[in-house]
């Protein structure tokens, strides 16, 4: 950026600014060279045409920009896929006002729609959104196969959730030992990263997923959806914070996380939140931000990912929190497909002890309920017997 304006006023139908401004920004775009010209505030086609006009380059807004940052950063074809079918949804908004436009005259930002009529326009964007739509929901029904796939191995499936630089990743990468694309920019992580983690002897399943932003566009949490969808479905939320910042920053971005949960229907499921980045603050800054925000964040645990301080309260906290495992005990007759059966009880469950007695194997274990049901089944089918201790 090499320079920074505001007008306090009401949107000028023409430009967004008042036509003042306009002769200002454009001697700023002359002075300091500028290649583009980005607003905070939507812009209407007709108002960046005009922008165009008056200052010789292109004028997009905050929507454009972000669109143009997750077309940079997506590696996957999912992500890839739904960042053009954002991108195709708007065009298809502004789409008749752009051909008019584009047929008026050349101007950055404006080029190659003047040989479009506006209905061949209109119905080449629809057939590219159906086209999208019809690869995401493969993608999808193959995303449901593999949730379906997670709830027969019987663990518990955690999601990371946070703005955008708060430190998921560097988190996910503590907790699972696995590597993960990690720097300072914005959504490195945009489409989904699961694997195996241990939680005090349990086995779960932690998932990375696409940071929050500030006003998130409704077109931009449509069509990441599929990606989003993945916190709808855990049994926990793991909310991480950049502690570092200054408390009214953290406040406003808590308050975008909360408001992005509510729009992907993901409210309701628990939620712990990792205050990350303490190894850059005082312990006195510590208890201050703790004390001031104690009725804002559910189940706060101060953390440094990276330095890995306060893991274990962090991982202490999420157990407590992941409240859909039963205790249960079994009893069942030996023999060669039971000793099988315990080897597979041991790699889907949490053991706490198991016991032989004469031809029998005495078990107890701690299971989602859905897997626990399906242990029952295989006790009473052979002849054995099986309780819940807790719930």
């Amino acid at each position: 950026m090499v320079a920074e304006i505001e007008q306090v006023r009401k949107p000028h139908p023409k430009y967004q600014i008042g036509s003042g401004k306009v002769k200002e920004l454009a001697e700023i775009v002359k002075e300091k060279k500028a290649e583009r010209i980005i607003f905070d505030n939507p812009l209407k086609p007709v108002q960046a045409y005009n922008l165009a006009k008056a200052t010789g380059v292109e004028a997009i807004d905050r929507f454009q920009l972000i669109l143009e940052i997750f077309a940079k950063r997506a590696s996957t074809t999912e992500a890839k896929l739904q960042i053009q079918l954002a991108k195709l949804k708007y065009e298809l908004a502004h789409a008749k006002e752009k051909v008019r436009l584009a047929k008026k005259g050349e101007q950055p930002g404006f080029m190659g729609l003047g040989a479009y009529e506006v209905d061949i326009y209109y119905e080449t964007v629809k057939r590219g959104i159906h086209t999208i739509q019809q690869k995401l929901r493969k993608i999808r029904k193959k995303r449901r196969l593999h949730r379906a796939r997670r709830l027969e191995l019987g663990f518990s499936c955690i999601s990371l959730a946070g703005y955008t630089n708060a430190g998921k990743s560097s988190l996910f990468k503590a907790l699972t030992q696995e590597n993960v694309p990690i720097d300072n920019g914005l959504f490195t992580t945009l489409s989904t990263t699961t694997r195996l983690a241990f939680l005090h002897g349990k086995k779960i399943l932690l998932t990375d997923t696409v940071g929050f932003i500030d006003r998130l566009p409704i077109t931009l949490i449509e069509a990441f959806r599929s990606t989003l969808e993945e916190t709808i479905f855990s049994d926990l939320i793991l909310l991480v914070v950049d502690f570092s910042e200054a408390l009214e920053m953290i406040e406003k971005k808590i308050s975008c996380c909360f408001e992005t949960i509510e729009q992907i229907e993901a409210s309701g499921i628990p939620i712990v939140t990792a205050l990350n980045k303490i190894d850059l603050l005082t312990e006195v800054e510590i208890q201050q931000k703790l004390e001031n925000l104690k009725n804002l964040v559910p189940n706060p645990v101060p953390i440094s990912a990276v330095h890995r301080l306060n893991l274990e309260s962090l991982k202490q906290e999420i157990a407590k929190n992941l409240q859909n495992y039963v205790k249960a005990s079994l009893s069942i007759p030996l023999n060669d497909e039971t000793m099988s059966f315990l080897s597979w009880l041991h790699n889907r469950t949490h053991v706490q002890s198991l016991k032989y007695k004469a031809d029998t194997a005495n078990v107890v274990f701690e299971a989602i309920p859905p897997f626990a049901n399906k242990v029952r089944n295989y006790v009473k089918e052979h002849d054995g017997t099986f309780t819940i201790i807790q719930t």
